[in-house]
């Protein structure tokens, strides 16, 4: 479930200065003190040209110039100094916030993918790939221009908004006022305008989202696409979505780009006010208003002019920023969405550890001892241990992905340590679902599932996973060598473990004829590699695990007749001594299974060995001998 917290825009900007904060508590109030320094910096020439104005005004009319480049002088050296601690500070701070930025886009990345390595199955199935992967790319990216741009140019603009505004105060109150009218006309613009963009912001994420994922997918399926000759639907398809993209982010951009023009131009507008209005001031000697007390001649009118361009300047640099800011926050939107999900929830408490027997007696150990045991505490303090043996039972199992759409009904099997239970029935009909419910993957609405006659609802879900090993039907392959990813099913394997499994899998063979044999590096997810190459590999990855519960679905699918004896060979080792639970449309991969389950639209119709169901001329027997097929 998601939280609806990140919804609002202003709590996403203090939910993520709180975060850049824990992240850098010491270099954050750093940066900001130098950024207000710079600005403050930045404000202090107005103050210099009236005095070098008012001293110039002065000596003219006096006629006196004794000194007078003596006091100019002065005064330009330390408004040089000024400007060296400028460019220092503002070195200063671009450089603490480059470490800033990258360090917690950085972070972000570590709580998204820690996130996504807690979030249950189902967020995985109804997801697109592509738009997950957006929130690694262009919401980040999003992200990045706001914190390293967006965010410390508000900050300046702001700043010296306010200390020109405060200079300009403290010299006229009458021209001070006409510049906060047409601010205010700037500040309503910019809100109007700026808020008609956020929503398709928002919209133009989530469209560039769903366009990475129809690209990963044609990527992915490009053959069948290329087979079937769908070059041309693909590319409608491909121009839908594209569309719609264009559209959010021209709506967005019309508004972000039509607000700058307008702000530049009224900000011209009111610098010719200003001026005309001192012009005026200065004929009339209307009596100046202010907190210095000054009389309004030249030498406060000219600064004056130069402080309107600087302050409708820096309301434009807002403006500018709020594009980025608004994107910005459309990409933390979706990324928050992302680390609130709801993880995946584990009341599990019973745990998977190595023992030893002593007097008929399970003794926990610290050290590897080949003998596990479910670890089981009690209300009362007590704790016993039931050895590992791979005993499954289902006892009257209901389940539906969504509510009221069920998918499994009153399902009862039990499958003994050692046993090979062999699923059959047509596509949808509930195969692959019994698997992903005994490895918790979702879980079950009514009934129980007993692993070694312990509920497994109180067996913690990584400990339960560890017992059970799988093979799918899609092989996943990672970046990395071939024993690398033999090892992936037990990372403190042996070389030689590594290699037993794959002689065990009938994958040895074609691994030593490999350009580096087992140090060849597979990228892509195993590409330079055949179907069935990958497939033997998942094969050697499960049988290194040596776990006593195996979950072969469709395993030999994607190998040919051939490879698949060999396979078959290897599989019989590894299935030998323990509980097999088999998922094929070949009913010769089941023959020999001590249980052939037959389902249908999620209820077991039929249940017995081969030569039973094969007595029973029921669906089974059509399937064997033809005269029915699996759709």
């Amino acid at each position: 479930m998601k939280t609806n917290k990140v919804n609002n825009k202003k709590t996403i900007i203090f939910r993520l200065f709180k975060d850049i904060r824990e992240f850098y508590p010491v270099m954050l109030p750093l940066v900001i003190v130098f950024i207000v320094f710079n600005a403050i910096i930045s404000s202090i020439p107005a103050i210099f040209m009236q005095n070098i104005i008012a001293i110039v005004e002065k000596n003219w009319q006096t006629g006196d110039w004794n000194g007078v480049k003596d006091n100019i002088l002065s005064l330009v050296a330390i408004l040089a100094v000024f400007y060296v601690l400028s460019i220092l500070s503002g070195i200063t701070y671009n450089q603490l916030m480059a470490f800033i930025t990258q360090g917690t886009l950085k972070k972000f990345r570590i709580k998204m993918f820690s996130k996504m390595q807690t979030l249950p199955i189902k967020y995985v199935d109804t997801h697109n790939h592509g738009d997950v992967m957006s929130f690694y790319t262009n919401d980040i990216d999003t992200l990045r221009q706001m914190i390293s741009q967006s965010f410390p140019q508000l900050l300046i603009s702001s700043i010296t908004v306010l200390s020109v505004f405060c200079i300009m105060i403290y010299y006229s109150v009458w021209l001070t006022m006409v510049i906060l009218l047409g601010v205010t006309a700037m500040l309503f613009v910019t809100r109007k305008v700026g808020g008609g963009s956020a929503k398709y912001f928002i919209k133009q994420q989530k469209a560039l989202g769903r366009l990475e994922g129809f690209t990963e997918e044609m990527m992915n399926g490009q053959k069948v696409v290329k087979v079937f000759c769908h070059e041309n639907e693909s590319k409608a398809d491909f121009d839908k979505i594209n569309e719609a993209l264009y559209k959010d982010a021209r709506k967005a951009n019309r508004y972000a780009n039509i607000l700058g023009p307008i702000i530049i131009n009224i900000g011209n507008v009111l610098y010719v006010i200003v001026a005309i209005i001192g012009g005026i001031l200065l004929i009339t000697k209307v009596p100046n208003i202010s907190i210095s007390g000054l009389p309004f001649g030249i030498s406060i009118f000219v600064p004056f002019l130069n402080m309107t361009k600087q302050f409708a300047g820096n309301v434009n640099q807002v403006s500018h920023q709020i594009n980025s800011v608004v994107m910005g926050l459309a990409g933390a939107q979706r990324i928050y969405g992302l680390i609130d999900e709801e993880a995946e929830h584990d009341e599990g408490y019973v745990t998977l550890v190595n023992v030893r027997e002593e007097d008929g007696k399970l003794i926990e150990c610290s050290k590897r001892t080949g003998i596990w045991a479910w670890k089981h505490p009690h209300s009362d303090d007590s704790v016993t241990y039931t050895k590992l043996t791979g005993d499954v039972r289902l006892y009257n199992v209901d389940f539906e992905y969504e509510p009221g759409k069920p998918v499994l009904h009153d399902i009862s099997l039990y499958a003994k340590p050692g046993q090979k239970v062999a699923f059959v029935g047509a596509t949808g009909a509930g195969k692959t679902t019994i698997t992903n419910l005994l490895n918790r993957f979702y879980d079950i609405a009514d009934g129980k599932i007993r692993y070694d006659g312990i509920n497994i609802n109180k067996i913690k879900k990584s400990d339960l996973r560890s017992a059970i090993g799988i093979v799918l039907q899609d092989t996943n392959l990672f970046t990395g060598t071939v024993m690398d990813n033999i090892r992936y099913g037990k990372l403190d394997a042996s070389d030689d473990e590594c290699i037993a499994a794959a002689k065990l899998a009938g994958a040895d063979d074609f691994i030593r004829r490999l350009p580096e044999g087992y140090n060849t590096m597979l990228t892509e997810n195993g590409a330079n590699l055949s179907q069935g190459q990958r497939q033997l590999i998942s094969i050697a990855r499960a049988a290194v695990a040596d776990p006593p519960v195996m979950i072969l679905d469709e395993a030999t699918s994607s190998i040919d007749t051939r490879t698949e004896a060999i396979v078959q060979r290897g599989m019989d080792a590894l299935m030998e001594g323990r509980t097999v639970f088999v998922i094929a449309h070949r009913l010769s991969t089941v023959k020999n299974s001590d249980v052939i389950i037959v389902l249908d639209h999620g209820r077991i119709i039929e249940k017995g060995n081969h030569e039973e169901l094969i007595e029973q001329k029921g669906q089974y027997y059509q399937l064997y001998t033809g005269a029915f097929e699996l759709e």
